[in-house]
């Protein structure tokens, strides 16, 4: 079944090259490009109290947004044909450093062909389609202290850890993949499929053969999205890591209501992630709010992990002082239970087993 789900995706992806051939002949005008530099420089003051071992204060980097530098361009080819190219790189606004060192454009590079009738067809290190689909229910946008990152971890005992050890993993990014994007303007019908060969697929130097996709429908009031990925790597020698997620929203009124659901599985352990979100819009105000559960069953090895469980919510506010520049303020609290040990970002080392994490912090965040 896997191998012929490969193929489809294989002969898809095909088809959309021949499309984007086919319009290229078509007709050659003379081509028309831009290049732009864009990108976020967002810092908050942060506070993190962790359970019997005080608190740590911070200056954080990327707590609305993430603080970023992007370069991007795109080249009109005629017949509706476009090139691009897409390379952006995380930034610590608190020091003035890169946010990753093994790797310049860590948070994205692709080269892309493009029509309206065709899509996009992407190469590079891009975004897989399963964090694609949960993170547009996260009101926190994955980040701050709010973020439902902070239980997509691989310090607990867990399928995530037991497939990548503490090696970069699937869950966010893959490197060396070719993406296929649906068009825009089908009806609200939106996904992709991903593929990443893997290189050998060594876990050490961050190397997984990835199959991925991604389907959704929506219109200006609700939409629905699901994802499913599967990666192998030099260590998952009991079969393949699973990364499954579906999730809506709803418009009503000022607020959107979001719920998503995402599970790993490698083997015979599995993490499943239940959020529920709000957001709101109130001229210049806007209000979140969110909770997210995280749920450990099965075994790792010899190891039970049942009881390791954990629950968060997150509250924020930000004031926008113009379309580009805001103020926020953003409060979290996350606890475990049994043997987890998930905590906020950057507070103090040696949470106790089954303790509380929690967080607030105060920021500024201005796009350019």
């Amino acid at each position: 079944m896997q191998c012929r789900w490969k193929k489809r995706a294989l002969v898809a992806m095909a088809g959309a090259c021949a499309g984007l051939a086919q319009a290229q002949t078509q007709t050659q005008p003379q081509s028309a490009s831009s290049l732009s530099v864009s990108g976020v420089l967002d810092l908050a003051a942060r506070v993190v109290h962790n359970e019997g071992r005080g608190a740590a204060k911070s200056l954080a980097s990327g707590s609305n947004a993430t603080s970023r530098i992007v370069i991007s361009g795109r080249e009109a080819l005629g017949g509706g044909l476009t090139a691009g190219f897409h390379l952006e790189h995380g930034l610590l606004a608190q020091s003035g450093t890169l946010a990753a060192t093994e790797k310049f454009w860590d948070r994205r590079a692709t080269v892309s062909l493009g029509s309206a009738p065709w899509g996009e067809l992407r190469a590079g290190r891009d975004l897989v389609p399963t964090y694609t689909s949960w993170s547009r229910h996260d009101p926190f946008s994955y980040v701050g202290v709010g973020r439902t990152a902070n239980l997509v971890s691989a310090t607990p005992n867990g399928p995530i850890r037991a497939a990548f050890g503490s090696n970069a993993n699937t869950t966010v990014r893959a490197d060396s993949a070719a993406q296929w994007l649906l068009p825009a303007g089908w009806g609200g019908l939106e996904g992709g499929i991903l593929l990443a060969p893997g290189e050998g697929g060594l876990v050490t130097a961050g190397k997984a053969k990835v199959v991925a996709a991604r389907l959704g429908y929506g219109t200006k009031v609700w939409n629905l999205t699901a994802a499913t990925a599967r990666s192998q790597n030099s260590q998952t020698t009991d079969g393949a890591f699973k990364d499954s997620t579906v999730g809506g929203s709803v418009a009503v009124g000022p607020a959107r209501l979001s719920a998503a659901w995402r599970e790993f599985k490698y083997s015979t352990s599995r993490q499943q992630l239940l959020l529920v979100g709000v957001s709101a819009t109130l001229g210049l105000h806007e209000l979140k709010a969110s909770w997210t559960q995280s749920d450990m069953s099965g075994r790792v090895g010899t190891t039970a992990i049942d009881a390791n469980d954990a629950t968060q919510w997150a509250l924020g506010y930000a004031y926008n002082l113009s379309k580009r520049t805001a103020l926020y303020t953003t409060v979290s609290q996350l606890a475990n239970e049994g043997a987890a040990r998930l905590v906020v970002p950057d507070g103090p080392a040696g949470l106790a087993a089954g303790g509380t994490s929690s967080g607030y912090e105060v920021g500024l965040r201005h796009r350019f």
